[in-house]
């Protein structure tokens, strides 16, 4: 028996220019390709979690300018339920520039909008007005009061919390002890645990995975970009690698890890089986340009081996 989801972040409009570098402070890179896309990590997520098959209700704030209208259309058209998508009639909608180079690695700028205004008492509108919810998932890109208060509101209510702590930035120690599972990368381990971690060094991830637990936390899951993700709870450590890839654009797919992530475990699949299919939504979409452009079908992940190679189509 699926179960429902809440999604509850940020919606932007992604402008994004691929290009053969980065450039430096200072420095302007001539040669780009420019592309417009739906973007934001709480609206990629939701998107990757309704493309893969679940009920999703999305909670986010949006302006009452085109971009906003566009994004709800696109909700709309995933069969996500948008009707706690705000429109905020003061603010314009998020907007992230973001560069990508031939590798496929990215440099990102955003201007929150109205995503900066998503309040407490809106969240938690939204959270009893959905009570058959058991899935809650959350990032940082909206007003951490308003994280904290849904985090708070989502334990009341025995939901299970999966925090995605991007952007990176400290946490108050008392909201650990809520969530079911928190999915930080390498960067955000190190902001949040003072640890710095490697793939290649399981000591280093089981220290830093360790710092979770001690906190309340019941399980962590450590996210390595092409390595895979190191999932870690008080039965231990396990290394679940990434099916090899060749990466094209690398702006979502902690996003669609995420999104992916709850698909699995509203199903009932067990952690290790929830890992390793976020690990494969997760590689299919850097082969492609773009945020929820990028999303692969479920038919997609399903008949992914882990040893298939990918390649950009």
């Amino acid at each position: 028996m699926q179960q429902r989801i809440l999604v509850i972040g940020s919606s932007n409009t992604d402008m994004v220019v691929k290009a053969n570098k980065l450039p430096a402070p200072g420095e302007t890179v001539i040669g780009g390709v420019f592309l417009m896309n739906p973007g934001g990590k709480g609206a990629n997520q939701a998107v990757a979690a309704a493309r893969l098959g679940a009920d999703v209700t999305f909670v986010a704030k949006v302006g009452n300018d085109i971009f906003g209208k566009q994004a709800i259309q696109g909700f709309r058209q995933d069969k996500i339920r948008t009707e706690f998508v705000f429109a905020d009639p003061k603010n314009p909608s998020g907007v992230a520039l973001i560069g990508v180079d031939e590798r496929g690695e990215n440099s990102i700028m955003v201007a929150p909008g109205a995503n900066g205004h998503l309040r407490p008492h809106e969240v938690i509108q939204a959270l009893e007005a959905v009570p058959e919810a058991r899935l809650l998932l959350l990032q940082l890109e909206i007003p951490l009061e308003t994280v904290i208060a849904t985090i708070e509101q989502g334990a009341n209510q025995g939901l299970n919390i999966i925090l995605n702590p991007a952007p990176a930035q400290p946490l108050p120690d008392e909201i650990y002890a809520h969530l079911f599972a928190i999915t930080p990368n390498e960067t955000e381990t190190k902001l949040l645990t003072g640890m710095t971690v490697e793939a290649h060094d399981l000591d280093s991830l089981r220290e830093a995975a360790a710092w979770f637990l001690a906190k309340g936390l019941k399980n962590v899951i450590i996210t390595l970009g092409a390595k895979g993700a190191f999932l870690y709870n008080s039965d231990g450590g396990q290394l679940i690698a990434a099916p090899p890839v060749t990466a094209t654009d690398t702006t979502a797919a902690g996003d669609v890890f995420n999104g992916a992530l709850v698909v699995a475990l509203s199903e009932n699949k067990s952690l290790t089986e929830a890992v390793t299919f976020a690990c494969k939504a997760a590689s299919i979409s850097v082969t492609r340009m773009g945020a929820q452009a990028s999303v692969p079908t479920r038919k997609e992940v399903d008949s992914l081996s882990l040893m298939t190679p990918i390649t950009p189509h």
